[in-house]
């Protein structure tokens, strides 16, 4: 729904992130460009987002719309996001528990069909992707 109107303008749709509690709600969507993101591209990208939103209507609680770039911790919402960082070091949360743990900060070390290789302290690590509820690069300075 929103790759089109994202993508029109110009940029690269990220990922979206939903949260909500009992009365409201915060979606987040993420944007970049290969010259980066600035004030002025989110503000006009939320303006047409918004504008869609009215139209559409999709969310049936009150939310806040944030556009923002992926910043230095980007988040990674598809296998193709893993397959562009290997060799990063990425932090992840599964929904699904892997021998009895849900959270593992690793490097990526590769993309084999639907799983994920972590390198966790010269142990691999092998994570189902459609098992991953949360994925953020950490950025190490």
């Amino acid at each position: 729904m929103f790759a089109p109107v994202v993508e029109s303008m110009g940029f690269e749709l990220v990922g979206v992130d939903f949260s909500s509690s009992e009365h409201h709600g915060h979606l987040r969507v993420y944007i970049d460009h290969p010259d980066g993101i600035t004030l002025e591209n989110c503000t006009d990208v939320s303006r047409q987002l918004s504008a869609l939103l009215d139209v559409e209507d999709p969310i049936q609680v009150a939310f806040d719309l944030e556009v923002s770039s992926p910043g230095l911790n980007r988040p990674l919402f598809k296998i193709s996001d893993f397959e562009k960082y290997i060799g990063h070091m990425v932090k992840t949360k599964l929904a699904i528990p892997l021998n009895n743990r849900r959270n593992f900060k690793g490097t990526i070390i590769a993309v084999e069909g639907d799983s994920i290789e972590l390198d966790i302290d010269h142990e691999r690590f092998k994570l189902p992707f459609n098992s991953i509820a949360k994925a953020n690069l950490v950025h190490q300075f």
